[in-house]
């Protein structure tokens, strides 16, 4: 028995089967399991579920962001994105993209964090600490779940990593449950070296939206390898703007001899 709740109790309402326990059941448990409030409130989900009508499942109307919010994370010098529901990336600033990968160039399916984290070996080089991210990456989805158990975007997400992950498989049978609000991350940047980050999250308006905003302290080599990273993102999209002036001139040049000819 743990705080008055059988173990058969306490598996059949982990497993998220048909139970409906007082709340002051749900407070001796979470006091018993020293829950902080992350997991207190989990519980609370896992408990009392707000099931949807099968024929209206909840998919998350969250991928489109509003453009104030892209001008705004654009006008900053720091990395900065803004993460929806299931970990999908729906947008991102110039710093964002020389910092982690370019989201915005990949398929719409794959801009998704964890699926990022999972499926792309460069994580594992950029990160110095990948398995901590890894694993917090799955706590936070198991917290998504119960927040929205009929989404099916969502199921097909873990289904997809639990296939093509043992590590993703593992952690995810630990049920640890997390969500994104502040911290620090040890990168090893390809270009630019080793740095700490320290980051924010802030949900906007939509309430399924969170705006994440990385920075650096002031005076340390993380400060000046963010530096040079910002100068190195310019050179890439001024040498892509270059690229693509000279792709365009030789198509304008070839319409003007077609009119040539035509006369």
């Amino acid at each position: 028995m743990l705080a008055g709740v059988s173990v058969d109790c306490y598996v059949r309402l982990e497993q998220g089967r048909d139970l409906t326990p007082s709340e002051s059941v749900l407070d001796a448990l979470a006091r018993a399991l020293r829950l902080d409030e992350t997991e207190r409130a989990h519980l609370f989900a896992l408990a009392r579920p707000q099931r949807m009508p099968v024929a209206t499942p909840n998919t998350g109307g969250d991928a489109t962001v509003r453009p104030s919010v892209q001008m705004l994370i654009d006008g900053l010098d720091q990395p900065a994105f803004v993460m929806g529901r299931r970990m999908d990336i729906l947008a991102t600033n110039r710093m964002a993209r020389a910092l982690l990968t370019d989201f915005d160039a990949r398929p719409v399916r794959e801009r998704n964090h964890a699926r990022w984290i999972f499926l792309d070996p460069a994580t594992r080089d950029l990160y110095v600490d990948w398995p901590v991210v890894a694993r917090d990456n799955v706590a936070i989805l198991r917290h998504d779940v119960a927040q929205h158990p009929d989404d099916p975007r969502l199921r097909e997400l873990i289904g997809e990593l639990s296939m093509a992950s043992p590590k993703f498989r593992t952690w995810w049978a630990e049920h640890d449950v997390t969500t994104r609000d502040s911290g620090a991350k040890r990168y090893r940047h390809p270009v630019v070296g080793e740095m700490t980050i320290h980051f924010e999250a802030m949900r906007l308006a939509d309430d399924s939206q969170l705006l994440f905003i990385y920075s650096v302290e002031p005076g340390t080599s993380s400060h000046d390898a963010m530096r040079l990273l910002a100068t190195w993102a310019a050179t890439q999209d001024a040498e892509a703007a270059h690229e693509s002036t000279r792709d365009v001139q030789p198509r304008r040049q070839a319409v003007n001899k077609g009119a040539k000819d035509d006369r």
